[in-house]
């Protein structure tokens, strides 16, 4: 493979490979910046590929090391997280009125209910195990096959189907015990909140219910609730999508907020 192939190839893996990092670190500095590095550590150890996997792979599997050195030594975040940043937002005069600011000058600064879902099957996932969290990620929003799963994290088929197995049956009672959207007895209602914020005029019943995920709450099937929650984080580009802008600015809050909360519980 020459550079121009290798650099070609990046380019078109650029977006999902982005994204992809964002979604584990939760920060979009650590995200530009696994991305550069991925291209840099690639062009320098070209020689070394060998075409037993697809380029793509070869580059997910360069950047997922990277973002695993990179949070090896930090402190997973817990389930509650959005409880958590909540009661900091609530209580920070300065955090409301720069989201207001975001939605009122920017072009990608909608509240869409769709695109909280994504947010919070971001932070959520982050109170996964490192390798469960990757593994969702890969296999279930960026489609990557099991047996190069085990070729980007460097185990056995057996392991990555374990991880797959543990990190969806977590999300599953997670989500289940928190998220009103699916579960009337559920104790988060942001999604409602923050709409009726951002979207005062707009009936949160008639939009909750133009989501697939929603409509289909009351049937039982939370195997397939968590798919159609899963679908949402593969149809948005979290930098590029109608409310990137304003989500973004949510997420890195969190990471501020859940590096101190860390901190403070090792004192």
């Amino acid at each position: 493979m020459t550079i121009e192939q290798l650099t070609s190839e990046f380019e078109l893996a650029r977006p999902q490979l982005k994204s992809y990092i964002l979604r584990i670190t939760a920060s979009i500095e650590d995200a530009e910046d696994i991305v550069q590095d991925s291209f840099i550590k690639a062009a320098q150890k070209i020689y070394t590929f060998q075409h037993k996997s697809s380029v793509k792979t070869w580059i997910f599997t360069i950047a997922s090391n990277l973002a695993k050195d990179n949070l090896r030594a930090k402190k997973r975040w817990t389930e509650n997280v959005n409880d958590i940043c909540k009661s900091e937002a609530l209580a920070n005069p300065n955090y409301l009125p720069e989201l207001v600011q975001i939605q009122q000058t920017s072009l990608h600064g909608q509240f869409e209910i769709k695109e909280h879902i994504s947010f919070c099957l971001t932070c959520i996932s982050k109170s996964l195990p490192l390798e469960q969290q990757i593994c969702m990620l890969l296999k279930e929003v960026y489609e990557f096959k099991v047996l190069e799963i085990t070729q980007i994290l460097d185990t056995s088929e057996a392991m990555v189907k374990y991880y797959l197995h543990k990190s969806r049956a977590k999300m599953i009672s997670v989500f289940d015990g928190r998220c009103a959207l699916i579960n009337k007895e559920g104790v988060c209602h942001q999604c409602s909140e923050l709409n009726g914020i951002f979207n005062p005029k707009q009936n949160f019943e008639v939009e909750k219910n133009k989501i697939e995920m929603a409509k289909l709450a009351d049937n039982g099937d939370k195997e397939n609730l968590l798919d159609l929650r899963l679908q949402i984080l593969r149809d948005i580009d979290p930098f590029c999508s109608n409310g990137s802008e304003l989500q973004l600015h949510h997420l890195e809050f969190n990471k501020k907020i859940m590096e101190n909360y860390s901190e403070k519980k090792e004192e």
